[in-house]
């Protein structure tokens, strides 16, 4: 099949004045290299399209594929992530991952965790708080948790993330606000284990690849899973397997929200215990990073002995099977 390849590089975006932090969440170009020698050896012919503003002009020219293996994160507004696979949907290609419609509320920390509350899911008490007044109006009890709506990656997420006090509560708000640009999910602060459940296949199909569990070392900023502690993962953060009682709960909250919000094909779902050791949705990540090293899906995979072909096979197997209604 001809696989069109649509990705934003980091470096283009540096290279357009945008900062390290804005483009965190863009892609190397080994991840490209990676998944086009996966797509190479399971019989694909890859097309390398790149970010949307080629793409535009590709389609434009009058270039088609049979599918789009989408990655591309977009850089501006909640429909970021959402931007290819709806301009793709228009010219009726058919996309790897999550619709447009999910991309969009998946982004939105607050309308997901909205919906997988009204399904049943386990998720923290929360406030999405817009400005100054909307952060003094939080009724909920300390320690909270706070951090921008709309970002990934640990965008605004540091141990001042953590906040015991009202005072303190409004100071990161208005700090984050005035940072990001946009409104702050503050939450019940989960004392608990953290996990990352990786996901494969869609509705009823949708399983857990396996469970990983982020232990924070000494030297980490504590108690958060925080940019910094993300982008020195290899000095600051243990990613361990978890198979125990605990861990399968997670799985299985992490699969019913995939399930309630509608994702498809591969993802990830971020969980957090809480002081009953109860795990609880905190996010989903249905555009989950692919680098075969520094991901966290792939990095789960590699310890569930699921290798970076398997996994990126898993992905089209999912696709080709919506695409022929199967």
């Amino acid at each position: 099949m001809n696989i069109g390849l649509a990705y934003d590089l980091r470096s283009d975006y540096l290279a357009m004045g945008y900062s390290d932090e804005e483009t965190a969440e863009f892609d190397r170009p080994d991840t490209i290299d990676a998944i086009e020698r996966a797509l190479v050896k399971l019989g694909h012919a890859p097309d390398r399209i790149g970010n949307i503003f080629s793409l535009v002009k590709r389609l434009a020219a009058g270039d088609r594929w049979d599918l789009v293996f989408t990655i591309a994160e977009g850089m501006h507004g909640y429909a970021r992530e959402a931007q290819v696979p709806a301009l793709l949907e228009a010219f009726t290609i058919p996309v790897t991952f999550s619709d447009p419609m999910v991309l969009s509320l998946s982004l939105h920390k607050g309308m997901a965790k909205r919906v997988v509350r009204d399904q049943g899911v386990a998720t923290p008490d929360f406030a999405v708080v817009a400005d100054r007044e909307g952060a003094e109006m939080v009724r909920l009890p300390f320690p909270l948790f706070v951090k921008p709506v709309a970002e990934g990656t640990g965008k605004g997420v540091t141990a001042a993330s953590k906040v015991m006090s009202r005072q303190s509560l409004i100071e990161r708000c208005s700090e984050l606000i005035a940072a990001y640009h946009q409104p702050v999910l503050v939450e019940t602060f989960l004392p608990g284990r953290e996990f990352t459940v990786g996901i494969v296949g869609t509705g009823r199909e949708a399983r857990s690849l396996g469970v990983m569990e982020v232990v924070l070392l000494p030297a980490a900023e504590k108690d958060v899973y925080s940019y910094t502690n993300k982008e020195k993962c290899e000095a600051l953060v243990e990613y361990r397997l978890a198979d125990d009682y605990q861990a399968k709960q997670a799985a299985e909250t992490a699969v019913a929200a995939w399930r309630a919000l509608e994702c498809r094909d591969a993802g990830r779902v971020d969980l957090r215990s809480d002081a009953k050791g109860i795990p609880n949705f905190i996010e989903v990540n249905p555009l989950a990073g692919l680098h075969p090293e520094h991901s966290d899906l792939p990095i789960l995979c590699g310890k569930a002995g699921i290798s970076y072909d398997q996994l990126i096979g898993m992905i089209m197997d999912s696709a080709l099977k919506r695409m022929h209604g199967h």
